[in-house]
């Protein structure tokens, strides 16, 4: 069924009650640069958010202005479905404990209309661990929901390995893809892209886009620092003309590399708390990523300049309040804000 190995299930539990920041912390970006001096004349802007489900959820969340009107300045705002878009679930009880993932319908409309993201700007990955989570039944049911929101999808097996987005002039692809599956690799390989190797990939799949963002779920669960492995793989995407990955599944805030002229956000944590409600404060950390991307002639398709914006998910009774740092209470910002220093050389720099 699943791929992951012993030793990590069993780090499983430990790291979500006590996120890592062991690893190698060398050659890391700051959170935020800029590639380009001066900057082009004209930039469109990509928002990248983590994983979005309702299992810390019971309700739509509550969200900041300052969030708001960040993630309003984005022309396009990519993020991971991770829990199946279905009317009623099928496993019952795993749905209960977490295990499994499940959000309605009405909830992801809720939820996006609460942090004032369009839905014609809104593009959302299918390849990760959790969209077999309420069968293939439920795989069909979270594409017709999404179809009916008028919401993009991207990592599906049957569009192939790169998904084109037309943003104002710009052809952007979009390359989704998991590493990690919960369910027998014949059910979901049929369904959502597995293949991490731009070399595998047809010929012609990269053709013509001004630039190719990777969109991996990859990485170990509630480790700040991305292993060696992972590392790897983003230097070789590099080497095959990704300009952009943006990572999720270890739903916690890792860092920023730059491979070259390629920008690598390593994981964004969640947008919308994918675990247990009361989850201890460094898994409630997450970020959200903009890329300008450049539309001068002569830089078409490079990243111009990138930050990352950390904020913070409290609970609210049933629900969710997204926080920017700065608006946190004194003790939790200090306590955030140091988390952030481990991860990032000047993480807040404005």
């Amino acid at each position: 069924m699943s791929n992951y190995p012993l030793s990590y299930k069993l780090s499983w539990l430990p790291r979500f009650l006590k996120p890592s920041v062991s690893g190698d912390a060398r050659g890391f970006a700051p959170a935020a640069g800029r590639l380009m001096d001066p900057q082009p004349q004209r930039t469109v802007r990509l928002a990248f958010v983590g994983d979005i489900s309702a299992v810390a959820n019971s309700s739509a969340p509550e969200c900041d202005p300052a969030i708001k009107a960040l993630l309003d300045t984005a022309d396009l705002v990519i993020g991971n479905c991770e829990s199946p878009v279905v009317g009623r679930p099928s496993a019952v009880l795993g749905t209960k404990l977490g295990t499994h993932h499940a959000m309605s319908e009405r909830f992801l409309a809720e939820a996006i209309a609460a942090a004032g993201i369009a839905r014609e700007k809104l593009v959302l990955s299918l390849a990760n661990n959790h969209v077999l989570d309420q069968g293939v039944a439920g795989f069909d049911e979270t594409l017709a929901a999404l179809k009916r929101l008028g919401i993009r999808t991207i990592g599906l097996a049957a569009t192939g390995p790169v998904e084109r987005v037309a943003i104002g002039p710009l052809e952007i692809g979009f390359a989704a893809f998991t590493l990690w599956r919960n369910a027998d690799e014949g059910l979901l390989a049929g369904r959502v892209s597995m293949e991490g190797d731009a070399a595998r990939w047809p010929r012609a799949a990269m053709a013509g886009a001004d630039l190719v963002c990777a969109v991996p779920h990859w990485d170990w669960e509630f480790r700040h620092f991305p292993r060696a492995e992972t590392r790897a793989l983003a230097k070789r995407l590099a080497g095959q003309g990704i300009g952009l990955i943006a990572g999720h599944h270890a739903h916690v805030v890792q860092p920023v590399e730059r491979i070259g002229g390629t920008v690598v956000a390593y994981g964004l944590g969640d947008f919308l708390g994918t675990a247990l409600a009361r989850q201890p404060w460094p898994g409630r950390i997450g970020g959200i990523f903009l890329a300008d991307i450049s539309v001068d002639a002569e830089t078409r398709g490079a990243v111009a300049s990138y930050r990352m914006h950390p904020f913070m998910r409290l609970r609210a009774g049933s629900h969710e309040r997204l926080v920017p740092v700065e608006g946190l209470e004194s003790a939790m910002r200090e306590k955030v804000e140091g988390r952030l220093g481990a991860i990032f050389p000047s993480p807040l720099v404005r």
